[in-house]
């Protein structure tokens, strides 16, 4: 008999399990408003919509099940990062724009954290702050950049670390220095999406699962065997929104990999510190993500092969063994005592990238039509900002949130193929011959990285 499709998909659903299937869609509804795509996205959506107005009715519609994308397969940092930085909303918006995003995905992490809390979802929540590490001298010249321009940035609140500073919080052979800012949690990603899709149903939204959506169009979303019609449609399918009609050139979705540890002993973790727990990662051009679980594992992930032409990828998340390889190399040359526990799984998901990687929330009153995602890695909190902005732009709600410089963005659409592929390919093979030159000696970003975050978009 095969494994269930949830235990492969990751580690975190491994851990938690389902219980039974939710109902299919198979028959014609009506809704006020119909959700695609039971993620943080749809699900925080559909929370805070019922907050706002109870008498709502909300359906949300899922291909698999709830979290079975992104939202139950990531890195599980809750941290207030800006996709693709503060730089793209001072050049178009200016600095008091640029400074209310940060400061409301500031609040983001708060709220998240008040609303598990609240509402007794119990998601292995440690508020340790985020922490990057440098480990050679282009490393640490980023990590300076990156530290001066946050000083003219409010709300970042960065903190320099020396090389014994790191230390004392996690030790990592060779590192030179870092940085860390407290808004930032880890999080289990699983339990957090299940308990908030128990909470939602609770407050009257019907979720169907196995109900893979077909065709998405102003007052209504088709299924197979059903469909909704409603007043307002709100596309939520972040990675997966390429495999819609006509979407495949809207975002690129980029595959995520990730590996988990058995648990560590705790004499490993004596050599290794990390006490706090702190979301941990590096300042490479292709870096490493990781957190000490609440069970004392290592999860810990990279991009492997970051995307597959024609913007194919495995649905339930198979992972090149190439793949896991390369990342347990990562695991070895970071944590080299960890080396004796084995890994317990590798899972693979897949994020979406707009073409300037910048994230955006959009609705159109007069359709009804709205969306929202390209979170690139920063979804925990950034789909939290999303649900409540989109509840906002449905009701007709004026709020500090409806303002905000990512509300209505439109990003120009990605190459057609074969160009697409080429060119992600070749700026990953930049990045990671700039990682090689930085590792044997180069004391600055190489050209190749900078030629490559321009080709890519990033920073623009």
């Amino acid at each position: 008999m095969s494994e269930p499709t949830h235990r492969r998909v990751s580690h975190w659903w491994r851990e938690v399990g389902l219980t039974a299937r939710r109902p299919q869609l198979d028959s014609t509804i009506e809704a006020d408003v119909c959700v695609v795509g039971a993620g943080l996205t749809g699900l925080w959506t559909a929370y805070y919509l019922k907050k706002l107005d109870m008498s709502l009715r909300v359906a949300v519609l899922e291909a698999r099940f709830a979290g079975f994308g992104a939202s139950g397969r990531n890195g599980g940092w809750l941290t207030n990062s800006v996709t693709g930085g503060l730089d793209q909303y001072l050049a178009t918006h200016g600095e008091d724009a640029a400074a209310r995003q940060q400061a409301a995905l500031t609040k983001s992490v708060y709220e998240v954290m008040t609303v598990a809390r609240r509402e007794a979802i119990e998601a292995d929540i440690n508020p340790g702050g985020e922490l990057i590490v440098a480990t050679n001298r282009a490393q640490l010249g980023r990590v300076k950049a990156e530290l001066a321009a946050s000083s003219r940035s409010p709300g970042t609140d960065w903190e320099a670390l020396s090389a014994p500073d790191v230390t004392a919080r996690v030790d990592i052979p060779g590192v030179l220095g870092g940085m860390w800012h407290p808004h930032c949690a880890t999080i289990h990603p699983a339990k957090l999406v299940a308990g908030l899709a128990s909470v939602v149903e609770g407050l009257g939204v019907r979720i169907y699962e196995d109900s893979p959506v077909e065709e998405i169009r102003p007052g209504s979303a088709r299924t197979a065997i059903g469909s909704v019609r409603a007043v307002s449609v709100i596309r939520a399918t972040e990675g997966f929104t390429t495999r819609l009609q006509g979407q495949r050139r809207t975002w690129l979705p980029m595959n995520s990999s990730m590996i988990a540890t058995q648990p560590l002993p705790p004499e490993v973790w004596q050599e290794i510190g990390w006490h706090r727990r702190e979301a941990l990662a590096d300042a490479s051009h292709v870096y490493m993500y990781a957190q000490r679980t609440a069970d004392d594992r290592i999860a810990l992930g990279g991009r492997g092969i970051p995307y597959r032409f024609a913007s194919r990828f495995d649905v339930d998340g198979q992972t090149p063994a190439s793949t896991v390889a390369a990342l347990q190399r990562v695991l070895a040359t970071l944590f080299p005592a960890a080396q004796r526990v084995p890994v317990a799984q590798a899972w693979s998901g897949v994020l979406a990238v707009p073409r300037d990687w910048s994230s955006t929330v959009t609705y159109d009153p007069a359709t009804g039509f709205g969306h929202a995602g390209g979170y690139v890695g920063t979804g925990v909190t950034a789909t939290n900002l999303a649900g409540r902005t989109l509840a906002d732009l449905i009701l007709g709600r004026e709020s500090d949130l409806t303002t905000l410089p990512w509300v209505g963005h439109r990003a120009q659409r990605w190459e057609v193929e074969p160009l697409r592929w080429l060119g992600v390919a070749a700026i990953y093979a930049a990045y990671r011959a700039a990682d090689r030159a930085e590792r044997d000696g180069r004391p600055s970003t190489s050209r190749w990285a900078r030629i490559a975050d321009a080709v890519a978009g990033r920073g623009a």
